[in-house]
């Protein structure tokens, strides 16, 4: 099982879990069609969005047990605005997988808060929740979102053509990886 027991720090952000207060400012990342262009959902309306912040923080402020997410808030330490969330997914079975990934407001697309935000979930999978291997699945054409892999030493592993059926359209799927005794020697 995994908690935080407080907002997880990094240079520029702190990671945190969500709270009623988020319901603006992750409505505001939500309800915009280039955020949601690469996502499972579509553009969320008011209520969709509080009914998603009311299950994160009834159901994803921490890591039970294989098969939960954890949803932790991303704020920029000098502003105090959540820009966003990551997500750490422990993978059900005996094979002690997990998956990260991320969300972010436009505005603060390219300039590394992805990447720095994530770093500490691989740190998460590997040292705390001894993962084995750490996942990040994407579209095909979300470039941005590779780059943010690679980043974190992750490598690509895969590139599925055409196997999901997403909002009327077929994708590609890439799958990067890293393997805990990667995580080790960097």
């Amino acid at each position: 099982m995994f908690a935080p027991s407080d907002k997880i720090e990094t240079d520029r952000l702190w990671l945190r879990v969500s709270n009623p207060a988020d319901l603006d400012e992750l409505y505001d990342i939500r309800s915009r069609p280039e955020v949601t262009r690469y996502l499972y959902t579509g553009v969320l309306g008011r209520e969709e969005v509080q009914a998603m912040l009311d299950e994160r923080i009834a159901k994803k402020s921490q890591l039970p047990a294989p098969g939960e997410s954890l949803i932790l808030a991303i704020v920029r330490k000098d502003t105090g605005a959540m820009i966003g969330d990551v997500v750490l997914n422990s993978l059900p079975g005996e094979h002690k997988q997990a998956e990260i990934g991320y969300v972010l407001h436009p505005d603060h697309y390219g300039h590394g808060f992805a990447t720095e935000a994530s770093r500490p979930l691989l740190r998460i999978a590997f040292e705390d929740l001894k993962a084995h291997r750490v996942i990040g699945r994407l579209d095909g054409r979300n470039t941005a979102s590779a780059r943010v892999l690679a980043k974190l030493g992750m490598r690509q592993e895969a590139h599925f053509r055409e196997n999901e059926f997403i909002k009327g359209e077929w994708s590609d799927e890439v799958v990067y990886a890293m393997l805990a005794s990667e995580w080790s020697a960097g």
